[in-house]
């Protein structure tokens, strides 16, 4: 399947963003009309420019409030037509997308807009031309793609057909089984695009929080199946207007673009079973290595520590202490990096490892024997990661197409400076949080590990090693919960949702890098987001030096 991209998915001028979707190995583009306008380049220069990258100009686009309009505009979008195939032309481009009108002098009558679509189609097959038709989600009559078909249908010209766009079905809670019903060869364009779950106008949705397949939560593939399925063999073409893209890097954007379409059709994952290791790297990694035993780990190796199935290595590397590696339990790890490599993720030079989009080394390791049992911690639970703010929808996408990983609703959690936004990804035992904050200076990093005894592991840390927790937090949980006076005194956290309960604190930071130390009760599905206000609080202070909280 042919791969395309409209130019408005990425940042820049258009020059250099035929430079980057070219870089990023796509077949073609759509040209959106306000790059070209904006473009120092002739039409011939931009088609000779596409031509010498590989591109084909697949879609000319957009063309609107032509059909259904009162009979004496009728000439005048004639006019604008003729133009738009004249300028097509000398760009190479066969294909003109119209989009459904949304002009208050629209009549409503199908009719009418058939028999203007046809008299278009009629005019555009005397330059070579077709038409692809679409709905607009918020179209002033017509707003649904099957309703876009019937009047092409009712066209019956054979230059016009329809386009569908993925955010415009699905945005409308439309049924894209309906798709098969279309003949393949009158599907003239597909456009895609995926969106997070957002409750506002569809169209400020539309032009301001569209996102590449697998980075939002809208079930893409399974439209782009009913779309093959009824014989589609045009290209597969991502169509996104999003704010943070406009203002990231184009090679990177046009990359994650070109990844997700690969997604579509790699092979079904090896799902990672577990975290075979996390590696922590700082320029003195001695005070790690002190914390790790007062958690309770032995150092079994050179670098390593283990503690039950929990195994983290410490290296002597430049800079303070961070979180630099991720090894993960794979049951095929040749086939898990194979999957990487197709997806376009970067091999990091010299080792078997790949590198997520914050630079962060992943490797896969065939599961391992549990090590030690020296303390109540058996296994890493969930590490966190915080991504540049741009590069966060980028970093999702990674997570859940090379790594399986299912990503769950977006959350924002309020910082005392400012709002954290968070995303949990997971795949059975493997657990990954994605943050990006506004604030600057804070640690970036933690690395959460699952305890069988929370309280006797609390009771057995020496002083000082734990954030302190205000008096007032565990004054309000009393209010709400009946628990044991144990949680305050040794500064547990709690929450609880329907599934179960969960146990946590917090480690002072080192560095970059902070321990978290939870315990699952039950099948609690979350991360205890709810008390991270009250933690980011206490880092703010220390990290201010504003000493420590007062005592409880």
């Amino acid at each position: 399947m042919r791969t395309s991209i409209a130019t408005v998915s990425v940042s820049g001028t258009l020059a250099e963003k035929l430079t980057a979707i070219a870089a990023a190995g796509f077949d073609g583009i759509e040209l959106f009309e306000n790059d070209l306008l904006a473009s120092p380049l002739s039409p011939e220069e931009v088609r000779l420019r596409a031509a010498d990258l590989g591109l084909t100009i697949d879609l000319y686009q957009p063309f609107r409030d032509f059909e259904a309009m009162p009979a004496d505009s009728l000439s005048a979008g004639m006019r604008r037509a003729e133009r738009k195939f004249r300028l097509m032309e000398r760009l190479g481009a066969d294909l003109l997308l119209v989009c459904s009108n949304v002009s208050p002098a629209a009549i409503d009558s199908d009719d009418l807009a058939a028999d203007q679509l046809r008299s278009l189609a009629s005019l555009a097959a005397e330059y070579g031309i077709r038409i692809a038709y679409e709905a607009l989600a918020w179209g002033r009559h017509v707003d649904d793609y099957l309703h876009a078909w019937r009047i092409v249908r009712q066209a019956g010209h054979p230059n016009l057909g329809v386009c569908l766009d993925s955010f415009h079905i699905l945005s409308r809670g439309s049924d894209p089984i309906g798709i098969e019903a279309i003949p393949g060869e009158k599907i003239f364009f597909l456009q895609l695009a995926d969106a997070p779950l957002l409750a506002m106008d569809v169209l400020q949705w539309s032009r301001h929080y569209r996102c590449f397949p697998g980075q939002g939560m809208l079930d893409v593939a399974g439209l782009v199946g009913h779309a093959l399925r009824a014989g589609y063999a045009g290209p597969l073409s991502l169509e996104v207007f999003n704010d943070v893209f406009r203002q990231a890097d184009a090679r990177r954007t046009a990359l994650d673009g070109m990844r997700s379409l690969i997604a579509l059709d790699v092979p079904e994952p090896v799902v990672p079973s577990g975290f075979a290791f996390a590696e922590l790297a700082a320029a003195d990694p001695g005070p790690l290595g002190e914390m790790l035993t007062a958690l309770g780990f032995a150092r079994t190796g050179d670098q390593l520590w283990e503690q039950g199935a929990a195994r983290i290595v410490v290296r002597e590397a430049p800079g303070k202490a961070a979180l630099a590696a991720i090894g993960l339990e794979s049951p095929d790890p040749d086939a898990s990096m194979a999957r990487a490599e197709a997806l376009r993720a970067g091999v990091v030079p010299g080792e078997r490892a790949i590198a997520a989009p914050d630079g962060t080394r992943i490797t896969f390791r065939p599961p391992a024997s549990p090590g030690p049992v020296t303390g109540h911690v058996v296994e890493i639970d969930h590490v966190a990661l915080t991504q540049p703010w741009h590069h966060f929808d980028g970093a999702a996408l990674f997570y859940r197409a090379v790594l399986a990983l299912t990503p769950q609703p977006s959350l924002e959690v309020p910082d005392p400076y400012g709002l954290l936004r968070s995303r949990a990804m997971n795949a059975g035992p493997v657990r990954v949080v994605l943050n990006i904050t506004q604030v600057q200076g804070l640690p970036s990093q933690h690395i959460a590990l699952a305890c069988d005894d929370l309280v006797a592991t609390a009771r057995a840390l020496p002083p000082g090693l734990l954030l302190p927790i205000p008096a007032n937090y565990h004054d309000d949980l009393d209010a709400r919960y009946d628990l044991p006076p144990d949680y305050r005194d040794l500064g547990i956290l709690y929450d609880r949702d329907e599934h179960g309960e969960f146990l946590h604190l917090y480690t002072v930071t080192l560095g970059h890098v902070f321990f978290e130390l939870v315990q699952r009760i039950g099948g609690y599905r979350g991360y205890g987001a709810v008390n991270a206000p009250v933690r980011l609080a206490v880092q703010h202070a220390l990290a201010a030096g504003e000493g420590q909280v007062p005592p409880q």
